[in-house]
């Protein structure tokens, strides 16, 4: 099982933090702390998984990660979890971000955080790995930004329709102040 995926900078800095097991913010901020911690002082030309920090279990979890330019892709699983599979299931989030955002950058994880997450909703929920199909992961996806388009046209046409209304009344009222309407006569009643 995946219990965290975290994405952060050269500097430590969280760009994307995904928990799948819940731990109290100050745990959350020690393990971000510690990760960074351990996979920013290794040295380029070693593997890529290491035993987890203290704080997820120790011997019990993994830590696979990625270096990719600032940024550092890592996953924090149980050891039921094929390492490879997981080296695999990071290059497949990092290739999805990249087809998304066209070259993807630190300042894309920054400014399109739900996209972000939408991708990484469509590659696994719940710590349980859904799809490693990339053109399956971006249609999804692209589905989801089509009907949030035109979930905001809908809610943009009702906003310009209500926002002329004012308006629209102003001007008819000021349009019978300048014509003279003459009513009929009407007979009166008497009782």
């Amino acid at each position: 099982m995946i219990r965290a995926i975290l994405v952060f900078n050269n500097q430590g800095k969280p760009r994307v933090i995904k928990f799948f097991v819940h731990y109290p913010e100050d745990t959350q901020q020690a393990i971000i702390k510690e990760v960074f911690h351990m996979v920013s002082t290794r040295d380029d030309t070693v593997c890529n998984f290491l035993e987890g920090p203290s704080k997820l279990g120790g011997g019990d979890f993994r830590l696979i990660y990625r270096h990719y330019a600032t940024l550092y892709f890592v996953f924090c699983v149980d050891t039921s979890e094929s390492e490879l599979g997981i080296l695999d299931l990071i290059q497949v989030f990092v290739e999805s971000l990249d087809r998304r955002f066209e070259n993807v950058c630190e300042l894309d994880l920054i400014f399109h955080v739900d996209k972000v997450h939408n991708i990484l909703q469509e590659i696994c929920m719940g710590g349980m790995v859904l799809e490693t199909n990339m053109a399956e992961i971006l249609t999804h996806v692209e589905g989801q930004d089509s009907k949030e388009k035109s979930e905001v046209t809908a809610t943009s046409t009702i906003k310009n329709t209500m926002s002329s209304a004012p308006n629209k009344a102003l001007s008819a009222v000021k349009n019978l102040q300048n014509t003279s309407i003459k009513l009929p006569s009407l007979p009166s009643i008497k009782f």
